[in-house]
């Protein structure tokens, strides 16, 4: 099997600083909040503000930058991204932090999505999995070596130093994928948005037909549920483990090394299983994993306390299956909509992926408000409905994988 080219690190590059960027205020809020002059529940709305902008602007970017070539709009958010970035040592007040973030968020939600179509579509066939898992493994690693790295930054140089150091990945990420991405009539071919593409849409009503597709539906619906039941565990982890096996604030800091490794294995591992057997076999095994270390770690919780290293075994599963889940539901949704709309398809799912974090944190906070013990409940029925709705959508029929590209 071939390795991935350069320009797939450049892809993965980006998505590492925009998900890293997504959370970096949590890291270095509490200097924020006081060098400011606002409650620290006031400079957390910096990262909800942020995520709604996202969510709301991912679809719209998608679509109103349609005639684009998705590599320029690509590398110009990027560079109004690192810009809104570099400019936070020059704030001086919270709303001019919101106004800068405001605009880092708008230039994320076109390099995510784009990012992750281009690698979807200019990957070989037989490598798409691979490559749509080398860019999510950018935002597993953001979560075990992006966001303490921030944290440690604004610890060390001050809080703005956090948002430079984005700022910095998110420039060097801009050159390396100037120098590395191919133009739209290079040997891969013309992708979704590009020049030089044939039968691209051109009217809105054209552009969303593929995705409204109720074979395209049921994906989107399947994304928010497995998102949901995610993050209703992972928001609440913390307490779950305190509960369970009397975990201290060190204790967890190294249990969250051991759940970010088993990310990267099951990221890396679902996207060699989507090129070998197939996407859907992926995500409905992949589910099924995550329900399993549900009912585990409810057994787990019934008999606690236990010890820590027998809760972290079963997390680094969990984590394994919840992120091996994303690149197989991406997969599926390229192959049913085809190369012409992949930024667009990209776009809205990332909108699913917004909308299932919102679900998971109220399913998860009114479980934990009844029981911590009910969280593995919560987050192994959400998961079981997004399988059942996978099933469902199997069910009715849907487009077969689209005929090898011509390189």
């Amino acid at each position: 099997m071939r390795s991935p080219p350069l320009w797939i690190l450049a892809l993965t590059l980006a998505a590492f600083t925009i998900q890293t960027d997504d959370f970096i205020v949590l890291g270095v809020l509490p200097e924020l909040a006081d060098d400011l002059s606002v409650s620290e529940t006031a400079a957390g709305q910096l990262v909800t503000v942020y995520s709604l902008t996202y969510a709301v602007t991912a679809p719209l970017w998608a679509l109103l930058l349609t005639r684009l070539p998705t590599r320029a709009t690509l590398l110009t958010a990027l560079a109004v991204f690192g810009a809104a970035n570099l400019v936070v040592p020059l704030v001086d007040t919270y709303t001019q932090l919101m106004a800068v973030r405001v605009v880092a968020a708008l230039a994320g939600a076109v390099v995510l999505p784009a990012a992750l179509a281009l690698a979807g579509t200019r990957a070989p066939l037989e490598q798409r999995g691979r490559y749509l898992a080398t860019v999510m493994t950018g935002l597993t690693a953001a979560v075990l070596v992006g966001v303490p790295a921030g944290a440690w930054t604004g610890a060390t140089l001050g809080w703005a130093a956090a948002f430079v150091l984005c700022g910095t990945l998110g420039v060097f990420a801009l050159v390396v994928g100037g120098r590395t991405l191919p133009e739209a009539d290079g040997t891969v071919g013309p992708v979704a948005g590009e020049k030089g593409g044939t039968g691209q849409p051109t009217s809105v009503r054209g552009l969303l037909r593929p995705l409204v597709t109720p074979s395209v539906v049921v994906l989107l619906v399947a994304t928010a549920l497995a998102v949901a039941g995610n993050l209703a565990f992972q928001t609440y982890l913390a307490p779950f483990l305190a509960d369970t096996a009397g975990a201290t604030p060190h204790t967890l800091a190294a249990v969250l090394v051991a759940v970010g490794t088993g990310g990267l294995v099951g990221t890396q591992g679902a996207g060699r299983s989507v090129d070998r057997f197939g996407a859907e076999h992926t995500l409905r095994f992949t589910l099924v994993l995550f329900c399993a270390a549900m009912v585990v770690l409810l057994l787990v919780w019934n008999a606690r306390p236990v010890p820590i290293l027998l809760v972290t075994a079963v997390l680094v599963v969990w984590s394994a299956a919840a992120w091996a889940v994303p690149p197989a539901l991406q997969a599926l949704v390229l192959d049913r909509v085809g190369p012409r709309v992949a930024t667009q398809a990209m776009a809205v799912q990332s909108s699913s992926v917004h909308l299932g974090a919102a679900l998971g944190g109220v399913a998860g906070g009114a479980a934990v408000a009844v029981s911590t013990g009910l969280l593995p409940v919560a987050a192994a029925t959400t998961a079981a409905l997004a399988l059942l709705v996978v099933m469902a959508g199997a069910k009715r029929g849907a487009p077969g994988p689209l005929p090898p590209r011509a390189e």
